[in-house]
């Protein structure tokens, strides 16, 4: 099995979603020994944002781009590659201002491509990379899960994956952090707990 790892927290090892993502590799790494694991840190080695120059690299035919459009193509390429080949995928996703990183929405970008990972018909939209299973690793600093304000964060990544044709996701999620040391400790605890829930009979 091949598992694609992803971190966006700025945090570094004070980082809670990243503390939870590795944790939920190492119970998939038990669980299913053998499995081949991708790790991006899109924080420290962020994509560049999905722009005009990305539509033109992508639109000039290969011999002739320049450097820079060579680059673009490149690193599209292969960002979506990595997700194609994944059979599952762990995402580390903290909230920052009511919405996913940055970091992590760019990557979204480079892997929501009409013809690749979805299509439209005149039935609507097909998602095309089906099959992935996907836990998201959700931490943030007040309680948001199930409200509007969590709707650009949870909700967001959710129905994007379902756009693409991924419904098995599951959510770890610690929650209300910044509400003092005894909370946290809590909101971790019971991240653990799922984890352990997750995995206790794979």
């Amino acid at each position: 099995m091949k598992l694609l790892h992803l971190d966006s927290s700025i945090l570094g090892d004070a980082s809670a979603s990243r503390q939870l993502s590795k944790a939920v590799v190492e119970a998939w790494s038990v669980a299913s020994p053998g499995v081949q694991v991708t790790y991006r840190d899109l924080a420290s080695d962020a994509l560049s944002h999905f722009s005009a120059v990305s539509l033109v690299a992508a639109g000039t035919p290969a011999e002739l781009r320049d450097a820079a459009q060579r680059h673009e193509t490149e690193l599209a390429e292969r960002t979506l590659e990595e997700f194609l080949a994944a059979d599952a995928i762990v995402i580390g996703a903290p909230m920052y201002n009511f919405a996913i990183p940055s970091q992590l929405k760019a990557w979204i970008d480079r892997i929501a491509v009409a013809g690749k990972t979805f299509k439209y018909t005149e039935n609507g939209v097909v998602g095309l990379a089906g099959g992935k299973t996907v836990v998201i690793a959700s931490s943030a600093g007040g309680v948001h899960a199930g409200l509007p304000s969590g709707q650009a964060h949870e909700d967001y990544l959710v129905r994007m994956l379902n756009f693409v044709g991924i419904d098995d996701i599951e959510i770890v999620r610690a929650e209300g952090l910044a509400y003092g040391d005894e909370p946290r400790a809590e909101a971790m605890k019971g991240a653990a707990q799922r984890i352990s829930e997750l995995f206790a009979t794979a």
